[in-house]
């Protein structure tokens, strides 16, 4: 059972990440129409998923579990960067789920929060040139595609562009 809800979206609730979610965020990351657009290349086990939910709170990242009416969904999290005032984002939903706007609603969410709550000043994002909806998503919320990293990873069998989005507090509508 999801934990409480921290933040709420028009679609979507965030919620901690609890220890009792890691059947959900493993099946998540092991999902094969997923891990392709993370850059992962390697299975997580439920031990290596535990870990990563018992280290959340050691670091100063802020990870959510995105829940549409306290069923899991997806996940996001900003990192944020107090020195330089920017926070990275990352985010993935369910295939299950895709075409919801569950993300689009979460990434929005997540943005206000690191705007308003954590003073940060930019938002950043990266996609994969072949991840059509997470280009769509964050140009919906309001991204400027900032540059492309030519052939910096190499995923699915081929070398892909790695496309860098910013969101400046000012722009956020």
């Amino acid at each position: 059972m999801p934990g409480p809800v921290f933040l709420r979206g028009e679609r979507v609730e965030l919620r901690p990440v609890e220890k009792a979610d890691v059947e959900f965020v493993q099946r998540l990351v092991d999902d094969p129409a997923v891990w392709p657009t993370l850059g992962s290349y390697r299975p997580k086990n439920r031990t290596q998923e535990m870990e990563w939910i018992e280290s959340i709170g050691d670091d100063t990242d802020d990870q959510f579990l995105v829940c549409d009416d306290g069923d899991p969904v997806g996940l996001v999290g900003v990192t944020p960067n107090e020195t330089w005032g920017t926070a990275e984002l990352g985010y993935m939903i369910s295939p299950e789920a895709w075409g919801n706007g569950y993300c689009t609603d979460a990434v929005r969410t997540v943005s206000r929060y690191a705007f308003e709550e954590r003073r940060m000043h930019k938002v950043v994002a990266e996609a994969y040139d072949h991840n059509v909806g997470s280009q769509r998503v964050l140009e919906k919320v309001g991204f400027t595609l900032e540059g492309t990293h030519r052939e910096e990873a190499y995923v699915g069998g081929e070398y892909r562009d790695l496309l860098h989005y910013g969101l400046l507090e000012g722009e956020f509508a």
